[in-house]
């Protein structure tokens, strides 16, 4: 897949995926703006979020193999004014959305059975014509994100097995407890980045609050989470600050409480296990499924030798499809007696984010003005750029 310039629709996307943390207090929810209120000449997705927005323009770029610049103009890589522009593509774009949407309601009962994806598989234009050399050739690696629970198969162990597994080879319940907060100093790459590996910061409190800073050199891009809200305060985003909700504040939930493990169990609902035997790079690993208090399915591999949590695939309903969000975590360490992942690689439907810690420290004081809602981002000049 080309990527290039997808970083400035999308780079919030990964920003996203890397925010951790969640707690509930008191005050309401922020409603997020709608993708009409920070974007122009929406047409046809009116009433979504403007992240949903996003993660949809991912869905497109898995979908046709395209990036931004494909669909709208080159000149809008660095300007959004210029997503606006109308072109042959867009236009194209808003009849096949208006036909999907007409073929599900009229033969699915209006269930999303078919989507852009269906027919494309990552090509601009969808092949009509058998291949010999697929259906003769070898077929390709399984995809152990794809596997699935077929029939009423008894689980060799169950969800609670599983995760007290997980609790143990992390150090223990008493000591996973006893790590309350959290910094961490580190590098993160990604289409924000230019895929420059830039400084990255970590602040975060039990249960779950969480603020993470990228050093971008137009200036800081932070990503804060409080438990009830979430917000992307960044300059080179469409506006200074986002609101999230929805599945993407599941998602925050999710890799907060990954981060203080000690409550995982209770935090999400409707634990399934009994999938069928897959491998991750050559190691096996068992998969539970479960379900967030916002609906988002989530699927959890844990090395099936160590118990260590190797992944995590999140999935998003967009207007027109669900996509994945991938986590794939290694190189754990031992700190304040508890094994983290010092290696994160976030894969979502139009690239990755890789981040590196260098340094993570276990229940040092922390300002709680860290998990303040953060002020609109603006840009400023980086010396030598």
């Amino acid at each position: 897949m080309r990527l290039g310039p997808t970083r400035m629709l999308l780079g919030a996307v990964a920003t996203l995926s890397v925010s951790l943390w969640c707690v509930t207090p008191a005050r309401s929810q922020e409603k997020p703006q709608l993708a009409e209120e920070v974007f122009k000449n929406i047409q046809v997705l009116k009433g979504i979020s403007a992240n949903e927005l996003m993660g949809t323009m991912g869905f497109f770029s898995a979908s046709l193999g395209l990036n931004c610049t494909d669909c709208h103009i080159s000149e809008s890589s660095g300007d959004w004014g210029k997503y606006a522009d109308d072109t042959a593509l867009k236009r194209t774009a808003r009849r096949m959305v208006q036909m999907v949407d007409t073929i599900n309601k009229e033969n699915f009962g209006g269930r999303r059975a078919l989507t852009c994806y269906s027919c494309h598989r990552g090509s601009l234009r969808p092949r009509v014509i058998p291949s010999l050399m697929e259906q003769y050739g070898s077929p390709p690696p399984e995809d152990p994100n794809n596997v699935e629970i077929v029939g009423r198969n008894t689980p060799t162990a169950s969800a609670d097995q599983i995760l007290d597994k997980y609790i143990q080879a992390l150090g223990g319940a008493k000591a996973v407890a006893s790590v309350t907060t959290l910094t961490a100093k580190g590098t993160y790459q990604g289409f924000d980045t230019d895929l420059e590996a830039r400084p990255f910061d970590v602040f975060a409190k039990a249960p779950a609050l969480r603020t993470s800073v990228i050093h971008l050199h137009s200036g800081d891009s932070i990503t804060t989470y409080d438990g009830r809200g979430g917000w992307i305060a960044s300059p080179d985003k469409p506006s200074p600050l986002i609101a999230l909700g929805g599945e993407d504040l599941d998602g925050l939930k999710l890799d907060a409480t990954l981060t203080f493990p000690a409550g995982l169990k209770q935090s999400l609902g409707q634990w399934r296990a009994g999938f069928p035997k897959t491998q991750i790079d050559d190691r096996d690993v068992q998969v539970l499924q479960a379900t967030a208090s916002g609906g988002s399915r989530i699927k959890l591999f844990f090395d099936g030798r160590s118990g260590l949590l190797v992944r995590t695939v999140r999935y998003t309903d967009t207007a027109v499809g669900v996509i994945p969000t991938q986590t794939d975590y290694s190189d754990y360490r031992v700190v304040g007696g508890v094994k983290m992942p010092f290696h994160w690689v976030v894969t979502w439907t139009d690239g990755q984010a890789t981040i590196d810690m260098t340094e993570i420290k276990a229940n040092p004081e922390i300002d709680a003005a860290r998990w303040a809602k953060p002020a609109p981002a603006t840009a400023q000049k980086s010396p030598g750029k």
